[in-house]
């Protein structure tokens, strides 16, 4: 690594813009150039639900790439959501989308959608219910 007069340290292929910052890396480098998860017949809204695979093949995968193994270890404690997964991973949603496809595809998460407000039970019937259970 070499100093410029600035301070910061450069690689070649590497552009430091500040000390904290590191070198930039463009969200197509880290998904290949793709826009779009390769899976299909999974929707990656922001409130969908990752979770770990517990069948899920080891992170010691050489196919997967060091934002790939962030995700899975994001995964681990809990269930997190696709939102939730951007902003600890500090990646743009496009690219966890992306990156989230590959997992599925190798089988090491799977995503579900919460419950739609909408197939809820109401409010009303479910005190309704707590009320009878009580009288009883």
């Amino acid at each position: 690594m070499t100093e410029h007069t600035t301070g910061f340290p450069s690689e070649p292929g590497s552009q430091w813009y500040d000390q904290e910052a590191g070198p930039l890396v463009r969200p197509y480098a880290v998904t290949g150039g793709r826009t779009r998860p390769a899976v299909t017949g999974v929707h990656f809204d922001l409130i969908a639900l990752v979770t770990l695979d517990p069948a899920a093949p080891g992170i010691d995968d050489p196919a997967l790439g060091p934002e790939h193994r962030t995700l899975i270890e994001l995964c681990r404690p809990e269930t997190q959501s696709v939102a939730e997964l951007a902003a600890d991973a500090d990646l743009p949603v496009g690219v966890v989308r992306v990156l989230l496809g590959d997992l599925v595809e190798r089988g090491c998460v799977t995503v579900s959608r919460p419950v739609p407000p909408a197939h809820l039970p109401d409010e009303r019937i479910l005190r309704e219910v707590i009320a009878g259970l009580r009288a009883l």
